[in-house]
């Protein structure tokens, strides 16, 4: 797949008799997949206990600011129209209690954490870890050598692998099934988007909303406009990135954590005590006999307690899981749960206070520092979902399912923490245009729900695939997951449906506009890669090429940039018959992304002699998806001392001396970067939709964004670009 800056595998591992081996390095391809299937290569290093204590300290100003301020917002959006039994508190809570054990704890603190890829997590991280195990990809990517890397992981099954086998064998058999996958990889981006859009409009609503009970004449517009200021502050401030912005917040999302549990240990001790009986879950069936249908209504603001366990996956490729696991079960859990029993605990004798009932609960001698926490604490919310937006876009960008936007690596230390700009101003403008159209958080808090659910259920669907095809796990427990924890999170999407009118609606037709485009970038590749598939230049055209007497060779080392890994992009005989000249040195050189997090700097070159006694070479770049490009011109010193090597390995005596030498001269002679531009069009006898689709659409979206030389940083005045029309 393309990937604005990188191109997946085109083809399987068989290539038109090429039996050559690659280099890495000084290290030589092998192609044994039996040997390659004998074991992990992977190394996990266990950290020290300092180390973990410090990750889990910081994990909580990144990871659970959106989990922490749900107690702002949720009774209200679960008795919207007041509470009609005083009872109905006791069952509620009891949801409340329960859904955060059994889906924030039970399934993404110990169960979703650990199907993280080399820990990295998120919706294609888990997309990623099935491509490697099974053959999904719309574009094949499996490749023997690939396989060696030392992040691979690439295991033979043992264990119940009949089912195993069969599930893999019914995936790569399908071409449904494969466009499913794809297709709930991209509504899962779409709706963690949605998430980044929605976060800081709730939290930062509700939080300034409190500013109401120290002056009661400010109008719901007054607190709309406060709110939009402070949105536009909060997106200005991610270009400074995720440990500057991030990191210093763990202090105040602490006093947070502690205001909150505090206020809700003397809420319960001074007003109601008895509501510690929630933990019955027959609280829970007495509910639903009371209210029926109005019950089960109100379960699409019970799912907003659970807003933000996403996150514990999604941002976990900056801590490790038993950071993340300490962390919950020692603050978060404990503090949200105190929180919310303290709310109940009031509102048992206090339900006209429903509507508020967070700083109605306040003491008010605490109501200042509360207000002025629980802002902050909104912002920090709002950061820890953009920053995971736009990790999950440069995942999206790297695997070739989003158009090519700029990835700025805002820290040196921490490769994952990224800035991307467009998408940065485009959340921004979604934000202020939600808080100014619904200007209240019980609309929101419906949009919200959807977002929310949806992902939650995909992550379940592909959990199960990942128990089936890569754990082994027993059937037993997969049909209790999916009895369990699959059929809550169903109950729960049915309810948030039901709002579908009531401001559900928001983030699906968010959803169908980011997968509408991805789609759309997603199938103009494909086509376009296989009409280079289908036109590459053979070994012999290109010996053909090189003999020929009428073409020039000049001195200098030329970069031919193509999106095949395996062949040459048929553009490169447009070039020569254009131009009748090549360089003494020649490399095609291919951007590859690897469904894996990232690959060892030792192992991103693989070196091919495209043709023997010729100084034309092919390289494979490998990156992958959380890797960050280097400047170009370091990325060249690289490639050219990985070639030396290459050459050392693979050549004897005079001819190795003259060879690097030959490599050397060129590079001081000049080193010309060049790219193909190809214009695809529907060939004639298409059909009306494919027509619009890649002529219009897929072309529309290709000028508007970065173009790859951009993306590659290539300098211009090095730069010669030939141009051709692929008809597909």
């Amino acid at each position: 797949m393309e990937n604005g800056n990188v191109v997946n595998e085109e083809v399987e591992v068989q290539d038109e008799g090429n039996h050559q081996e690659l280099g890495n390095g000084n290290l030589s391809i092998k192609r044994d997949l039996l040997d390659l299937e004998a074991g992990d290569h992977n190394t996990v290093q266990k950290m020290n206990w300092g180390t973990v204590l410090k990750l889990a300290f910081q994990c909580i100003g990144v990871v659970y600011g959106d989990l922490g301020t749900s107690p702002l917002y949720v009774l209200p959006g679960i008795f919207p129209d007041g509470i009609k039994h005083n009872d109905d508190l006791l069952g509620v809570l009891s949801l409340i209690i329960y859904s955060i054990i059994i889906i924030t704890l039970i399934k993404y603190v110990f169960v979703v954490l650990s199907a993280n890829d080399n820990g990295e997590g998120g919706t294609f991280a888990i997309y990623s870890l099935i491509c490697r195990h099974a053959k999904v990809n719309m574009i094949p990517n499996h490749q023997a050598e690939d396989r060696e890397l030392s992040n691979y992981k690439l295991k033979t099954p043992h264990r119940r692998m009949k089912m195993a086998s069969a599930v893999k064998s019914k995936l790569e058999n399908s071409y449904i099934m494969k466009v499913s996958l794809l297709f709930m990889s991209m509504l899962g981006v779409s709706m963690v988007l949605g998430d980044g859009v929605l976060t800081p409009c709730i939290s930062v609503l509700s939080a300034v909303s409190g500013i109401k009970e120290a002056d009661a004449s400010l109008t719901d517009n007054a607190i709309m406009w406060i709110s939009v200021g402070i949105l536009i502050f909060l997106f200005q401030i991610q270009r400074f990135g995720t440990d500057k912005v991030g990191y210093t917040f763990a202090p105040i999302i602490i006093i947070w954590f502690g205001f909150i549990a505090c206020i809700g240990i003397f809420n319960t001790v001074k007003y109601d005590p008895s509501v510690m009986k929630a933990v019955n879950p027959w609280y829970i069936v007495q509910y639903f006999k009371r209210n029926k249908k109005d019950a089960w209504i109100s379960l699409g603001g019970v799912i907003l307690c659970l807003t933000g366990s996403e996150a514990l996956f999604a941002d976990l490729g900056h801590f490790n899981i038993l950071s993340v696991q300490i962390s919950s079960c020692s603050v978060l859990i404990p503090s949200v749960l105190l929180a919310y029993v303290g709310q109940c605990s009031y509102l048992r004798e206090n339900t006209q206070d429903v509507t508020d009932a967070f700083y109605k609960s306040i003491p008010k001698s605490m109501y200042w520092p509360q207000f002025i926490v629980a802002v902050l604490a909104a912002i920090i919310a709002s950061q820890s979902l953009i920053s995971a937006s736009f990790s999950i876009i440069q995942q999206s960008v790297a695997l070739g399912c989003f158009p090519r936007v700029k990835v700025v690596h805002t820290s040196a230390e921490h490769e994952g923490q990224v800035y991307v700009p467009e998408i940065n101003t485009l959340l921004m403008l979604a934000c202020v245009g939600v808080t100014l159209g619904f200007k209240n958080t019980l609309k929101i808090g419906n949009a919200y729900g959807i977002a929310v659910t949806f992902v939650f259920v995909i992550t379940s669907s592909f959990l199960v695939l990942i128990m089936i095809m890569i754990w082994k796990t027993h059937i037993i427990f997969i049909i209790l997951y999916v009895l369990t924890i699959g059929l809550i999170e169903l109950i729960f999407l049915s309810s948030v449906l039901y709002k579908f009118v009531d401001g559900g609606y928001l983030p699906l037709f968010f959803a169908f506009i980011v997968v509408a485009i991805m789609f759309i970038w997603n199938y103009g590749y494909r086509k376009k890669y296989t009409y280079e598939l289908e036109n590459k230049v053979s070994i012999e055209k290109l010996a053909d090429i090189t003999s020929d007497e009428r073409i020039h060779r000049t001195p200098g080392l030329g970069l031919f940039y193509t999106q095949l890994v395996h062949g040459i992009s048929p553009i490169f005989t447009h070039y020569v018959s254009s131009v009748s000249s090549l360089h003494s040195v020649v490399v095609f050189v291919s951007i590859k992304s690897l469904p894996i997090s990232k690959v060892c700097p030792d192992e991103r070159f693989l070196f091919e002699r495209v043709k023997p006694r010729e100084m034309i070479f092919r390289c494979i770049v490998r990156y992958g998806y959380r890797d960050s490009r280097k400047e170009q011109e370091r990325l060249e010193d690289m490639m050219v001392n990985q070639l030396k090597e290459f050459i050392r390995n693979y050549e004897n005596g005079e001819d190795m001396q003259r060879e690097v030498a030959l490599v050397d001269h060129a590079q001081r002679e000049g080193v010309v970067y060049l790219m193909g531009e190809s214009l695809v069009m529907a060939s004639d006898g298409s059909k009306l939709v494919k027509k619009l689709t890649i002529d219009y659409l897929y072309n529309w979206l290709s000028r508007c964004v970065r173009q790859p030389d951009e993306v590659f940083l290539v300098p211009r005045k090095h730069l010669l670009k030939v141009g051709m029309t692929y008809e597909v």
